[in-house]
């Protein structure tokens, strides 16, 4: 028996953004769907308009598992994350624990299959900076929903959060915020 996809199925009870006040929470599960679909749109947009040679499917699978060690060391605030370099190696050390953890859960035939989705490799660095990329997009998205509802306790996230997303300076990442971002400060008829 193995219990890998009934932890995997707990990510939907991991909620982020834990030091602020939200008016809709938030889950790792439905993030990391929302990342996922980010990551694979730049990769599509990196290829299609950039020369790029991103396989967008492997960037969409790698983002759908970028955070399932935290179905086994919940969500640590990025304010604590970072604080200083101490905390974040220790950090950085137990989601590794997490991840030997939740690959071994699989049986051995397969857990080559999903070796990558666990522990980065040198080759994927490309893919995993696009997954940095739409992790930090749909952090901002999150900001923008928070806003359009007047929770005020967004604001300094969402200027630093698209201050670090210009800073990238990439043409696939420009194209999508200056293409698909603008919909989300949209109501449904505005939409429509």
């Amino acid at each position: 028996m193995s219990h890998f996809f009934a932890y995997m199925s707990r990510m939907k009870l991991i909620q982020r953004w834990g030091l602020m006040r939200n008016s809709h929470p938030e889950n790792i599960q439905e993030h990391s769907l929302q990342v996922a679909m980010i990551a694979h749109g730049i990769a599509v947009i990196k290829n299609q308009m950039f020369n790029g040679q991103i396989i967008p499917e492997r960037v969409a699978m790698l983002a759908l598992f970028h955070d399932a060690s935290e179905v086994i060391t919940g969500d640590l605030a990025t304010p604590i994350k970072y604080f200083n370099p101490e905390i974040k190696k220790a950090f950085q050390e137990i989601e590794t624990v997490a991840n030997h953890r939740l690959h071994k859960m699989l049986p051995e035939p397969l857990q080559d299959q999903y070796q990558a989705y666990f522990f980065p490799k040198q080759e994927d660095d490309q893919y995993w900076m696009i997954i940095k990329i739409a992790d930090k997009i749909s952090a901002y998205l999150k900001c923008l929903e928070e806003l359009k509802v007047g929770n005020e306790e967004f604001k300094q996230a969402e200027k630093a959060i698209l201050k670090d997303i210009r800073q990238y300076n990439l043409p696939e990442v420009e194209y999508f915020m200056d293409t698909y971002i603008p919909s989300f400060s949209l109501t449904l008829d505005e939409l429509n």
